[in-house]
Parts: C-alpha cells; sequence; structure tokens
C-alpha cells in the first residue's frame, strides 16, 4: 500500500476526456502527476488545482513519474504504448476503442507483464448492462428473439460501431455460445436481403454533441425487450476509469476488466 496520493499518468491529458480524467483524478484526491500531449502547442490544462505537472509528446517521457497511466487516445498509439508501459512496469487502463488483432495481440503480450484494465466503456451502469446482455442472451434463444444494437454518439466520434455497442454484441453472442465475429450481420443498405436468424445486427447514428446512448433490442414474433443506457457526461467514463486505476495498482499481471474492477468477475 502506498503512504502517498497515487500518482496518475494522463495519455491526451489535453483532450476531450483527458480534462475529465483530470477532473476525476483531483476529485478523487489522487495526484495528476503527468500527461502526454499530441501537438507541444497543446499544454493546456484548465483546471486550476492541478499545479506543476510534466507535460510530453512522448509516454516515454512521463513513465518514471507516475503509478498508473489512463490512456484514451488513439488506436494508433496502443501497440507502442503497449510496449512502453511494459518495458516501465506500469499498469495501464485502456479505453481506446476500434483495435484490430495486431493491437489487441499488443494489449494481449503486455498484460503479461503488467496489469491492464482495459475495457470499450468504463460506466458502470454500462459494465452490468454488459452482464445483463449476456444473460439475456443466454435466455432468449436466437431462433426465437432477434438481437439488434443501436447506438448514437456526437459527430466526431471516427468509428463505428462503437466499441461499447461491440462489447455488448459480443456479450450476446457469448451468451448464445457463439461469437459475434460469427454471427454479425453485415452493414444493411440497400438490396441486401432478409435478416438471417441469429444474426446480431449494428445501427450508428452520429450528431451534435450526444456523450453516448446504447439500446440492445430483443424482438420476437410477439415481443420486444430493450435494455438501454444514456450517458449525460463524459465524466461518468473518467469516473470510472479513475477507480480503476486506483483498484489496478499493485495487482498481478494480467488483462482485467471493469466486471473485475467492480467485484462482478
Amino acid at each position: 500500500m502506498m503512504s502517498r496520493p497515487l500518482r496518475i499518468g494522463i495519455a491526451g491529458i489535453t483532450g476531450r476526456m483527458g480534462h475529465g480524467l483530470v477532473a476525476s483524478s483531483l476529485d478523487a484526491g489522487f495526484t495528476v502527476a503527468a500527461g502526454t500531449v499530441r501537438h507541444s502547442s497543446d499544454e493546456k490544462i484548465t483546471d486550476p488545482r492541478t499545479g506543476g505537472i510534466k507535460i510530453s509528446q512522448n509516454l516515454q517521457d512521463i513513465v518514471a513519474c507516475v503509478d498508473v497511466v489512463i490512456d484514451f487516445t488513439h488506436v494508433s498509439a496502443v501497440i507502442s504504448h503497449a510496449r512502453i508501459l511494459a518495458d516501465a512496469d506500469v499498469p495501464w487502463v485502456l479505453g481506446t476503442t476500434g483495435l484490430t488483432l495486431p493491437e489487441q495481440n499488443a494489449v494481449d503480450v503486455a498484460a503479461l507483464r503488467i496489469p491492464v484494465v482495459q475495457a470499450a466503456n468504463f460506466s458502470a451502469g454500462v459494465t452490468l448492462i454488459t452482464r445483463l446482455a449476456r444473460e439475456m442472451g443466454a435466455v432468449l434463444s436466437a431462433d426465437k428473439y432477434d438481437a439488434e444494437i443501436v447506438e448514437m454518439h456526437h459527430r466526431q466520434k471516427v468509428d463505428a460501431p462503437s466499441g461499447t455497442a461491440l462489447a455488448i454484441g459480443e456479450a450476446v453472442a457469448e451468451g448464445r455460445g457463439t461469437t459475434l465475429s460469427a454471427v454479425r450481420e453485415p452493414l444493411r443498405e440497400g438490396l441486401c436481403g432478409p435478416r438471417k436468424t441469429g444474426a446480431i445486427g449494428f445501427a450508428s447514428m452520429r450528431g451534435g454533441q450526444i456523450v453516448g446512448e446504447h439500446t440492445l433490442f430483443f424482438t420476437s414474433g410477439t415481443e420486444q425487450i430493450e435494455l438501454g443506457h444514456r450517458a449525460f457526461d463524459r465524466r461518468v467514463f473518467a469516473d470510472g476509469a479513475v477507480q480503476a486505476a486506483n483498484w489496478v495498482v499493485d495487482r498481478r499481471p494480467r488483462l482485467y476488466s471493469m466486471d473485475d474492477v467492480l467485484g462482478l468477475a
């Protein structure tokens, strides 16, 4: 156990999530010790409580002065961040989505050397929604209930479907004893034909500054069940990530999820 406040490093500290992570960390009584920025001109941290923070464009420059790094940057940074943090023996809280197989492999390899909490969404509500999606998928059979996931986010979001939507879809597929890659419905456009039995479909909407909305529909010939979550403020993700950062320090190397952080695993 540490006798001093937890020293948090934030990758992308001046971004949308970065500002929320700074506030959540300070509100929780932790120290924001360092952060990375994309450009040198981005060195603007608006929270007056921060004091002196080490800022760099390179994660390598800050790992010596932090106990844990929270990372919501870009998929292109994942492989290098995995190597840097594993070499420095610094725990990693990773919220970046849109990973392909090479990036996920890098995360898995890093988790052999350091503890990593990886989640598509750090909200406690979404964690519970995903758990319920798995259980509902197991009970509501694929031959009777069509599963569809609808999500909406702000207009700046670059990936679709969202990582959270895909995680919910993976949970439904797991509950049904299969994988999302095996049953995911392709993007529907034009004469795409009838819906396949057992498929899991997605619809993505973008507009304004919507923080995040997700709804899972199970629809049969006789009823429809909806399971939904709506985020009003990015702080819900930042608060969850800071909780994960505090939890993961001193854990043994492994890949963890928010189920572990919340004691649900």
